[in-house]
């Protein structure tokens, strides 16, 4: 894991576990194909097949416990030294995470896992399961993370601002989404049995604090290199943060794109309004039932049935040559009694 991520390399992956095989090679990825690579990450099926070979086919019965993508616009890569794979980017279209969230609430949504799709500088936020709870308190609205880039513990103190300015208005954009970036990974230190529950959990961050940064100064001012700079080294540690603390057990994913090709739209709408397509066959519609104890039962039918039908092979050889004059009590027992009579 020593590979710099190279000029016009638009996805990279900076954690993943041992389980999640990602090859390395420059093997292009369409923007519209991340979902699918998102979900196959997770253990979840598509409905067409991903024929790209960045990724393998991993462990039936081990799936990670959470993928964290985060988009950065305005650049086309970020020097990040300690990742997995990159790869580069074509048909950079615009892309969420909609169809992956609503297939981990609908297979657990018994066991509220956190769905979190947060765009600072858009104030868009969707929260699902135990995210409504544990990240209550994160600063959405721009005014709010203003407010907390004041307040004890920020990263004002700890970041080598250099030329940026904190009063500067797009400059404060981009600080703001950092900090975001901390009180995620501070959130989620104090509740750790996040990551401990058996429901995946399903991260989506968006930040454009660059492109902001790239449009006020310039993509060769010196504001612009210092934030490069210091976002490459934020997401690095922020990628190492969140693995450990799901327990190496997290897929963590950068995409770097300067501009999309086409606008994004997005209905203002809950995910939980979403219909649920997960069970097509079900006159009403119904989620298919799933928990992790299904590999265990699998297990058990499955060799419980191999064992029973060579019992029966095995029982049946031996009762077709078996001969009954020898082999048999109750032909010997006639025979007997035929000869007394």
């Amino acid at each position: 894991i020593s590979r710099i991520a190279l000029l016009n390399v638009c996805l990279t992956i900076l954690q993943a576990p041992g389980y999640v095989s990602f090859q390395k090679g420059d093997w292009p990825i369409s923007g519209e194909k991340i979902p699918d690579m998102v979900a196959l990450t997770m253990g979840f099926s598509v409905q067409e097949d991903l024929s790209w070979p960045g990724l393998r086919a991993g462990q039936l019965f081990q799936r990670p416990r959470a993928n964290v993508l985060v988009v950065v616009r305005g650049v086309d890569s970020l020097a990040l030294p300690q990742n997995v794979a990159s790869y580069p980017l074509e048909n950079p279209v615009p892309f969420t995470l909609d169809s992956v969230a609503e297939t981990v609430h609908s297979l657990f949504a018994d066991d509220t896992p956190v769905v979190l799709q947060l765009a600072p500088s858009e104030e868009r936020l969707y929260m699902l399961g135990k995210a409504n709870a544990v990240f209550e308190d994160l600063p959405v609205t721009l005014q709010q993370i203003r407010s907390r880039l004041s307040q004890d513990g920020s990263v004002l103190a700890s970041l080598p601002l250099n030329s940026l300015n904190r009063n500067a208005e797009a400059d404060l954009l981009f600080l703001s989404e950092v900090q975001v970036l901390h009180d995620i990974t501070a959130l989620l230190q104090r509740h750790r049995h996040l990551a401990q529950d058996h429901s995946p959990d399903l991260y989506s961050l968006e930040l454009s604090g660059l492109e902001e940064l790239g449009r006020r100064y310039g993509q060769d001012s010196p504001q612009y290199r210092d934030a490069t700079a210091i976002l490459a080294n934020v997401l690095q540690k922020f990628g190492e943060d969140v693995f450990g603390l799901y327990g190496d057990s997290a897929v963590v994913e950068v995409v770097t794109v300067k501009s999309f090709e086409a606008p994004l739209t997005r209905k203002s709408r809950s995910i939980l309004e979403s219909k649920q397509i997960s069970n097509p066959g079900s006159p009403y519609n119904l989620a298919y039932k799933y928990n992790f104890n299904y590999a265990v039962i699998f297990n058990i039918v499955l060799w419980l049935m191999i064992i029973l039908a060579l019992a029966v092979i095995v029982i049946s050889y031996n009762l077709w040559n078996m001969d009954p004059g020898y082999d048999s009590i109750i032909y010997r027992m006639t025979n007997q009694k035929i000869r007394l009579d």
